[in-house]
């Protein structure tokens, strides 16, 4: 049985497939034509993806998978949306790539047999879920020991500044440690109007990967930011609070308890 806030987001990104909204586009021309750039700007691994196993996860709409089939890899691409998941076998088939679609959500991934993948790379999507250390679980158990997962998420501060600035700058308007889904939002880019969003804290985003077993071997923080544009503007907001981040990190297994609720020792590597 669908969870509510499942169901709720599944229609509406079907919606927001149907009408052709941001996020659920195809690829471009431009893009796929220079996959290999689009993929290393993404993951910045350097890595040979012909013939490797690479799960896209929560990730329909026709970018993330034909890129990836576009570099020579056996591509699986997950999501919630039936509609975003056309969206690839479209693309895939107009491209003549090879791409299998399976419908599920991001933190049950019974359908998926152990051990399948050597790369997992996931968009940002792991606010439409309430609970970030499912979907690390479920990564851990289909992933390959050493395998690299890279994942994006909102960050915190960005969902809970306005869109909009006060005379003061963008405020912090939602509580830190909260509960339930954040309130609907209209008119910004940082948000998914008529999805339904949640806050994970960093001690849950990060902390909550090491104790699944993985290693985090880099952390970016993407730039949107120009100042220059009008106050309100994505790039203006994105100007005082970074939108998202994107992590790298490795699967190692052995997941740790930690002792206070942090990291668990040793479990965050940064690489030269």
């Amino acid at each position: 049985m669908m969870i509510p806030g499942h169901d709720h987001n599944r229609r509406a990104w079907d919606a927001r497939a149907r009408k052709g909204q941001r996020f659920a586009r195809p690829v471009s021309d431009r893009d796929f034509n220079a996959a290999e750039d689009a993929v290393e700007t993404e993951t910045w691994l350097n890595a040979e993806f012909r013939g490797k196993d690479v799960l896209c996860l929560a990730a329909g709409g026709g970018r993330q998978s034909i890129l990836y089939a576009a570099r020579g890899a056996k591509v699986t691409v997950i999501d919630i949306s039936p509609e975003m998941l056309a969206i690839d076998r479209q693309v895939a088939a107009e491209r003549q790539l090879a791409v299998v679609t399976v419908e599920a959500s991001m933190d049950d991934l019974s359908s998926i047999s152990a051990d399948s993948f050597d790369y997992v790379i996931q968009p940002v999507s792991t606010c439409y879920v309430s609970d970030v250390s499912k979907v690390y679980r479920e990564v851990a158990r289909v992933i390959r020991r050493g395998g690299v997962y890279v994942s994006q998420h909102k960050q915190p501060a960005s969902l809970q500044a306005g869109v909009q600035p006060s005379p003061s700058g963008y405020e912090l308007q939602e509580r830190y440690y909260r509960e339930g889904p954040l309130p609907p939002v209209s008119d910004s880019r940082h948000r998914e109007e008529g999805t339904l969003e949640y806050l994970h804290r960093w001690d849950q985003l990060l902390g909550g990967m090491c104790r699944a077993g993985f290693v985090i071997e880099d952390l970016v923080e993407p730039s949107h930011n120009n100042a220059r544009q009008p106050p309100g503007t994505f790039a203006h907001r994105s100007s005082y609070v970074a939108p998202y981040v994107r992590v790298r990190s490795r699967y190692v297994g052995d997941a740790q308890k930690p002792p206070s609720g942090g990291c668990s020792p040793g479990g965050i590597v940064v690489l030269d």
